[in-house]
């Protein structure tokens, strides 16, 4: 994969492309807006450079996980789009200490030798955010390379945003994260063992901690997994949270996958969130809480028959 982890010592092939550039986190409509105007002026061919780790990760750590996509599957969807190489822009305190002139400098022209750069319209960048897109465009037409700004992009009269796709998932609205994204939101990890609980209900998960990814609302989802190495999405029903009948613990997303019993840990797996069922409930007894797992079950396999992927 064509992704590169600095820009500085690019090798030469790699260098002189128009370039989308922003964070990406999520590549909903706007995003695309941005990557559509490199491609353009780059006649076809283009390049996306982004930051990593995301300029919130570094001045806020203790905030809560908030990334849409892991930069793994943001790397693979920006190439998917098109783009001939991803350069993750390492956010440190050296880029943090940068002024917006000393950023286009450095890391545009001098790094990746810029031809051409597309930003949204509310791009901002150096040190205390003191650059915005028109002075990006001011530095460009000194330092010679084109600047396209691409203006506001509406889904359903708001603004196309990662912000909006966060809120969406923390409300227990898939639907609406999926109409912003363009597609199902798709949690991923690896596979962990767990306390095999779910085993011994009838009911065997495969547990997936989302670490850093951001954390949906807590309670029960009909999904779509995919089993790393295989092609096909299979129906399932999943909970997120920290079970509060059987104990309390980490959150964590355990998941049921209709006809499967195959062993997956220790693999990677996807989760796409269709549709949430209801909140997270501490229940009397594992009785009470089987039953409620059947009809769970029983739900998401309605919603799954009739899920539609939202349109644009």
């Amino acid at each position: 994969m064509p992704v590169y982890a600095d820009f500085r010592g690019l090798p030469e092939r790699a260098r002189g492309a128009s370039i989308a550039l922003g964070n990406f986190d999520g590549l909903h409509s706007g995003h695309r807006a941005v990557i559509e105007a490199a491609r353009k002026a780059g006649q076809g061919r283009f390049s996306v450079a982004t930051f990593e780790p995301p300029p919130r990760a570094y001045f806020r750590p203790n905030d809560p996980p908030f990334r849409i996509f892991r930069p793994e599957r943001r790397n693979a969807c920006i190439l998917a789009e098109g783009a001939e190489a991803v350069f993750e822009l390492p956010f440190n305190g050296e880029m943090a200490a940068m002024t917006d002139e000393v950023f286009v400098r450095s890391v545009l022209v001098d790094g990746l030798g810029v031809s051409h750069v597309s930003v949204g319209f509310d791009f901002r960048f150096g040190r205390g955010r003191m650059g915005h897109a028109a002075r990006l465009a001011s530095l460009g037409r000194a330092l010679g390379f084109g600047v396209s700004i691409v203006e506001e992009v509406l889904e359903h009269g708001s603004k196309a945003s990662s912000t909006a796709i966060r809120q969406a998932l923390m409300a227990g609205e898939p639907e609406v994260a999926a109409e912003i994204l363009g597609d199902w939101w798709v949690a991923d990890g690896i596979v962990e063992a767990g306390e095999k609980n779910g085993r011994k209900f009838g009911f065997p998960t495969a547990n997936v901690p989302l670490n850093d990814l951001i954390h949906p609302r807590y309670g029960v989802y009909a999904v779509r997994a995919r089993i790393d190495g295989e092609s096909q999405w299979r129906d399932g029903v999943a909970n997120f949270g920290r079970t509060p009948t059987t104990g309390l613990r980490d959150p964590l997303l355990e998941t049921f996958i209709f006809d499967f019993d195959g062993d997956v840990y220790g693999k990677q797996l996807e989760v796409q969130l269709i549709a949430y069922l209801r909140p997270e409930l501490k229940f009397d007894d594992t009785d009470a809480m089987i039953a409620q797992m059947h009809k769970d079950a029983a739900l998401a396999k309605e919603r799954l028959e009739v899920a539609q992927l939202p349109t644009n």
